[in-house]
């Protein structure tokens, strides 16, 4: 019998849980294109930077991003391959 209560039930449950909230599922749509700057990000979601920087930080916490700084800029990626199927199933009509 399958034990939901497995590391990998509940790391899966997380990530599922990240990507309800439309902040975050909205940035990592906008990183499915690649690597983008904190300052590109900002705009595209229409928060508040401080909020951004919440929401990424829940996110590289998660496994899902990884941040690079590069002089003043930080910029971020999806590391997790997942995560692109996941939302290309999520898309399909």
């Amino acid at each position: 019998m399958y034990n939901y209560q497995s590391i990998d039930v509940r790391k899966e449950l997380r990530i599922f849980k990240a990507l309800c909230d439309e902040t975050r599922l909205k940035i990592v749509e906008f990183l499915l294109d690649g690597e983008k700057c904190v300052c590109e990000i900002v705009p595209y979601t229409g928060r508040a930077q401080s909020t951004v920087s919440i929401q990424l930080a829940k996110l590289e916490d998660l496994g899902i991003v990884e941040s690079r700084r590069e002089g003043k800029s930080v910029y971020y990626k999806i590391i997790n391959p997942k995560i692109k199927e996941i939302l290309k199933i999520a898309g399909d009509d």
